[in-house]
């Protein structure tokens, strides 16, 4: 009887074992699987992708993907890789990306709905590709993203209302597509020149000057300052201080405001 009883015991152990593996396996290789939809969609000539291997565990020993300390996919780095063929609806399912760079390919097609669910994004550069249709209401959902270049495609249709929404954008380029309408002023669109939206059919803005930066009190030397920055459609006039040119936005936070910050980080992107 104690034999019977041990041999069930054992039979279900090794069967709740198996079960464990299956599901790791199942949710472990999730992400994987999304990934490797997004290949199987697209040629890839110089064999970037070499490396994607669907029957791993889990995608964080791939090329260009990076992951988290628990195996979550946060960065797909692709930019400027000849990839051809559309963008897919199972990156939506990368839960944990904060980094998507698709950059300077040959990518047409939609960007699809589901980049709305990405909700841990930084940063969206799908630039210089061949992206057409509108520019997906569901990005409004990304509310930690910073980065957001979509410009050099044939995007066309209104800019999102919802995309203004996004208070925590700082770098913002649409220029060159086909979108039509007006441009959004309110939201954090408030902070972008006309050059985020140049070589489009949209209405233009009435011109006017930005509000000038206010500088805060100097620091002891007294040698830093912020002088002005102006912006005019499709050119920036920049003059600051010798010593403000080459240093980095952190150099600058003892002398500026967060505002200011945010304003000159989009400005000094372009140069």
């Amino acid at each position: 009887m104690e034999r019977k009883m041990w041999a069930i015991w054992r039979f279900a152990f090794f069967r709740l074992i198996l079960l464990f593996y299956i599901v790791y396996r199942v949710s472990g290789n999730a992400e994987g699987d999304a990934l490797n939809a997004l290949k199987t969609n697209l040629a890839d000539p110089n064999n970037v992708l070499q490396s994607w291997d669907p029957t791993l565990v889990n995608p964080c020993t791939w090329f260009h993907v990076t992951c988290n300390s628990e195996n979550s996919v946060t960065r797909v780095d692709l930019g400027n890789a000849n990839l051809l063929g559309q963008l897919v609806p199972q990156l939506g399912q990368l839960s944990n990306l904060q980094y998507l760079e698709l950059y300077r390919n040959n990518i047409s097609g939609r960007i699809p709905d589901e980049l709305g669910n990405l909700t841990n994004l930084v940063s969206l550069d799908l630039y210089l590709n061949n992206l057409s249709g509108p520019i997906p209401v569901t990005l409004g959902k990304l509310q930690r993203l910073r980065i957001l270049r979509l410009n050099n495609n044939t995007l066309s249709e209104t800019i999102p209302m919802s995309l203004t929404t996004i208070g925590t954008l700082q770098v913002l380029d649409l220029s060159t597509n086909r979108l039509t309408g007006d441009i959004p002023v309110n939201g954090s669109f408030s902070l972008f020149t006309p050059i985020s939206f140049n070589n489009n059919l949209l209405n233009k803005l009435p011109a006017s000057a930005p509000p000038p930066l206010t500088p805060s009190t100097p620091t002891p030397s007294g040698k830093k300052r912020i002088c002005w920055i102006v912006a005019d459609n499709s050119n920036f006039l920049m003059e600051t201080c010798p010593e403000i040119k080459k240093t980095s936005l952190f150099d600058l936070r003892p002398i500026c405001s967060e505002a200011d910050l945010k304003r000159l980080d989009v400005l000094f992107s372009r140069f």
